[in-house]
């Protein structure tokens, strides 16, 4: 019997390795330019999310208006919002941070006393002079605040660069309004009929989730604002409106915003009717966040971005640790586009696939 015959040795050509080479090198330039122009892209990104979200009432303004004044009108509140809020939020906080600076070795003194009045107390007071060193630094306090003038240079170099930054994505989503669309056209019309379809439904299906989100999100969080703010006049808490404005902002983020809210609303009632407020707050808190899980949540967001649980986790995880609260509030949208991009790709090859095995017409076989 003769040998079987070797199986032939394959070698690859120059111009394949080559063409692997430039691959990979392609790949990594690409890579190493996203990382250098992250912060540009970021701004890119943002600015398109902000075009998309705020097309919906710029439409619904048109319908009344010239587009140019609807454009103008919906920018102009989202200019003045940050500005509201700011003036509704920082006098409460300033007030409180004199008066806390103010009432500091008072508070020092009546901790004293409280010590002194327990035994228990007293003698871990003779052993370490608690209260002696807490009364020290509290009459340092009011001359350190001088030291708080670097920080606030800091903090003012940050807030021109904020400044900076949300202007240029202002003028960036202005320009994708008013000449986006036509670039997508322009760029849609190089296909097929029938793939300038689809992509126009892809645009328009991911469009939509993206509104849709942004639009559940805000009346999400009114929902939440309002309710808090109703409790807060009720208990008789004080700057009720502003901790109210803390819940709404807050309860932006997902997963972790209506916590962190609840969190910082019943820090303020221990110094408005401590325990009375803070049991109360706390049960409010805790049933409003289970009503709002399972009740409103999913009725606003049902039909928005219909994620599963575990991608809008992972979803928010991953952002949040990229980009930071923007990248939470970022990442739920952006699941969703990714989302709806590939079953509109799955969907399309599905249609695709029955065509290409069905065998074309051609001549009949030869008879035996």
């Amino acid at each position: 019997m003769s040998a079987p015959a070797a199986s032939p040795t394959y070698f690859p050509t120059v111009k394949a390795v080559l063409r692997v080479v430039l691959v990979v090198v392609a790949v990594v330039v690409t890579l190493l330019l996203m990382y250098l122009l992250r912060q540009p892209l970021t701004w890119i990104f943002i600015a398109a999310f902000l075009a998309i979200a705020l097309s919906g009432p710029i439409a619904f303004l048109s319908n009344h208006m010239k587009r140019g004044f609807a454009i103008a009108i919906v920018y102009l509140v989202l200019i003045l919002t940050p500005f509201a809020l700011i003036g509704l939020l920082v006098p409460p906080i300033v007030t409180q941070a004199n008066n806390l600076v103010q009432n500091l070795p008072e508070y020092a003194d009546q901790v004293t006393e409280f010590v002194n009045d327990n035994e228990r107390l007293r003698q871990l007071q003779d052993d370490y002079d608690i209260t002696g060193k807490l009364e020290e630094q509290a009459a340092k306090l009011p001359a350190r605040l001088g030291d708080a003038a670097g920080v606030l240079g800091d903090i003012g170099v940050g807030l021109i660069n904020s400044i900076f930054a949300a202007v240029t994505i202002i003028v960036l989503s202005l320009f994708m309004l008013g000449s986006g669309r036509r670039f997508l056209d322009a760029w849609i019309d190089e296909y097929q009929p029938e793939r300038k379809e689809w992509w126009h439904n892809l645009f328009g299906r991911i469009g939509n989730a993206i509104g849709n989100y942004v639009a559940g999100a805000l009346l999400q969080a009114t929902v939440a604002g309002v309710t808090s703010w109703i409790m807060l006049m009720i208990l008789g808490v004080d700057f009720a409106l502003p901790l109210a404005v803390v819940v709404f902002l807050l309860d932006l983020i997902p997963l972790v915003g209506a916590t962190l809210g609840a969190i910082i609303v019943g820090i303020v009632t221990l110094f408005s009717d401590f325990p009375v407020d803070t049991i109360i707050w706390t049960v409010f808190a805790i049933v409003y966040q289970q009503v709002e899980n399972n009740i409103i949540q999913p009725r606003i967001q049902a039909r928005a971005v219909q994620l599963e649980p575990l991608i809008v986790l992972v979803s928010v995880l991953f952002g949040s640790a990229l980009f930071g609260i923007l990248g939470a509030l970022l990442a739920i949208p952006t699941a969703a586009a990714i989302q709806i991009a590939y079953r509109e790709y799955r969907a399309e090859r599905r249609q695709i696939a029955p065509a290409v095995a069905k065998p074309g017409p051609g001549p009949s076989p030869a008879a035996p």
